[in-house]
């Protein structure tokens, strides 16, 4: 009898994690073996090719170009992903304030970005700043007393990617927030006005260690994402100018569809696959760390 009730149980477990598992093992894992396994392979982009071993490492770690890609694509990290948090959570602490109809609609204009395709978002901003005709040169040219090029400057190229990006997702990240601090129980609040406490004391007593879970997980899924930078940059600057923009994933394609170097692009789309894991990982470590004391 209880071995029958076990042997049900075990098949209602394998009912449900099953089709999760099937969708796992297809989708996710099977892709990732054959990405590890052509890395060490001199494969094209589409057929079976020779195992090399570690050439395609060693090939790679010898190539300038990818060295500056990774370079690259850590300092649009730098850029974007701390900015994006902190201006996302400035966000929602003020619109968190506005009541009914107001916060709704305010909440669909910061939206409203996100759920736009990315060819329609670059497109916008390369006519807002385009060097002739955008409306945000004004702004450009009272800083600089000159009209910019910005997508064709070394100097601006990446900084402006980035500024697009943030522009683009911090709707996801302020919704995100706005959720966090509508969980935090406004008696804290209450009882911290009754003995006099400020707003910043509130902030820093409060709202800041209670909303740190949600601040932990968009650190993360930023991370994640901005590593992972393709399109933007391949739609703005297509990795230029001179090498400035050109980021990992940019060289994957070049390597994989361009010059059909599949082996090449595999063992590129490793290192990165690492590098997310590793940084994924110690992040969440720090941040959890950071959490308990």
């Amino acid at each position: 009898m209880f071995a029958s009730e076990g042997r049900k149980k075990a098949l209602t477990v394998l009912l449900m994690v099953g089709p999760f598992l099937v969708i796992y093992l297809i989708v996710f894992a099977y892709p990732v073996y054959k990405m590890f396994e052509l890395s060490f392979t001199n494969s094209p982009l589409i057929g079976d090719g020779q195992w090399v071993g570690f050439d395609n490492y060693v090939k790679l770690f010898g190539q300038k170009l990818f060295f500056t890609s990774l370079r690259n694509t850590g300092y649009f990290v730098l850029l974007s992903v701390i900015p994006n948090t902190l201006i996302g959570l400035g966000l929602a602490l003020m619109v968190v304030r506005l009541q009914g109809r107001m916060q709704s609609f305010v909440l669909v204009l910061f939206f409203i970005p996100y759920i736009l395709p990315v060819s329609v978002v670059t497109q916008i901003w390369k006519w807002v700043l385009d060097q002739q005709f955008g409306i945000a040169q004004n702004v450009i040219e009272l800083f600089t007393g000159q009209r910019v090029s910005v997508f064709l400057d070394p100097l601006w190229a990446m900084p402006m990617v980035a500024f697009v990006t943030i522009w683009w997702t911090n709707g996801f990240n302020l919704l995100l927030f706005i959720a966090g601090l509508k969980n935090i129980p406004k008696d804290y609040y209450e009882a911290a006005a009754l003995d006099g406490a400020t707003r910043m004391q509130a902030f820093r007593r409060i709202t800041w260690p209670l909303i740190w879970p949600v601040t932990t997980l968009v650190l993360t899924l930023q991370l994640i994402l901005q590593l992972k930078i393709f399109d933007q940059i391949y739609l703005l600057t297509e990795g230029g100018p001179f090498n400035s923009t050109y980021v990992l994933l940019l060289l994957v394609y070049r390597e994989g569809f361009r010059l059909s170097h599949g082996g090449v692009a595999s063992a590129i789309a490793v290192v990165l696959f690492l590098i997310i894991v590793a940084a994924s990982v110690l992040q969440y470590q720090v941040l959890r760390i950071r959490r308990a004391s």
